[in-house]
């Protein structure tokens, strides 16, 4: 399958279930912009296996706040059942 859809289709997945977690207010990854570079992520980290792409993927990029000055690894804005989330859907983008 060509890379591209891949990274598409993972990212359209990501976009609508993973989220932010701020309080009680939940920012779908896909509104915040960042579901693309996760989907790279991930992929790019596919042979550690799901959970452990998960985990390396999302330290792995970091989210600007504010005015961009001051940035926070997205893994310390998700909440452990959204990691667990994107375990699953790794496990399911990964076997096919």
């Amino acid at each position: 399958m060509d890379s591209q859809i891949r990274i598409s289709d993972l990212e359209n997945v990501i976009s609508e279930k993973v989220f932010i977690k701020i309080e009680k207010w939940n920012l779908y990854l896909g509104d915040a912009g960042l579901a693309r570079h996760l989907a790279i992520e991930c992929i790019s980290n596919k042979d550690q296996g799901p959970l452990e792409a998960a985990k390396l993927s999302l330290k792995a990029i970091n989210v600007k706040v504010g005015d961009g000055v001051n940035s926070i690894p997205l893994i310390k804005l998700i909440t452990n059942s959204q990691i667990l989330e994107l375990e699953e859907i790794l496990e399911s983008f990964f076997k096919n």
